[in-house]
């Protein structure tokens, strides 16, 4: 019941609640990416949803289009300015995915949608962390984020898929609202952004 009929629900009002409660957030927000980063304002990806189905997510940008002498873009953390930081450590980044929670593609909370080329290297048990929506914050963001092994946030990803409830889901929103009041586990210990997945060993 929770699951398929309530679920939905709340993340559809809350979803709808949040974009008009920070809306002035949101405004700034775009305000400092047009002045810091220019345009675009929003970063945009395909990405696999519930069933593997390819949906666009919305970001907003954090990081420049800064290029080296070959024309190529430098390394991640130097294009990721000091705004941009900032953005990632209050989460403001992942806002506009308020929108594709009120499209039916995206939930408040589940598994974090990942990119396309990773999915032939899912082994059966890691694939089923597409059998519900995935979320703007989850159970693996919680324990860790960007600062746990690939293998963690798997296993963490399967067990909330497998024991989804409402306590759970309220259990993670406390503590989502929890790190992002403390900036915890925005990087990896050696990258700014995180590590591709290469696969299982």
């Amino acid at each position: 019941m929770y699951k398929k009929h309530i679920k939905p629900i709340i993340d559809f009002t809350v979803a709808l609640s949040l974009l008009l409660l920070l809306s002035p957030i949101i405004l700034v927000t775009v305000f400092l990416v047009l002045i810091f980063m220019g345009r675009p304002i929003y970063f945009t990806q395909q990405r696999p949803g519930r069933d593997e189905k390819i949906f666009t997510i919305y970001k907003f940008r954090t990081m420049s289009d800064d290029v080296d002498l070959k024309g190529e873009l430098l390394p991640d953390a130097q294009r990721l300015g000091r705004v941009g930081k900032v953005m990632r450590s209050l989460s403001l980044d992942e806002l506009p995915q308020l929108l594709n929670i009120l499209k039916g593609e995206m939930s408040l909370i589940g598994p974090r949608p990942l990119l396309i080329e990773y999915l032939p290297l899912y082994d059966e048990k890691q694939r089923h962390r597409h059998d519900v929506r995935p979320g703007i914050t989850g159970w693996a963001q919680v324990n860790g984020r960007n600062a746990i092994s690939w293998d963690e946030k798997f296993k963490y990803d399967v067990y909330y898929v497998k024991d989804l409830s409402w306590q759970l889901d309220l259990k993670i929103s406390w503590l989502t609202l929890q790190k992002v009041i403390r900036r915890e586990d925005i990087s990896s210990q050696h990258h700014v952004t995180v590590e591709k997945f290469n696969g299982n060993n």
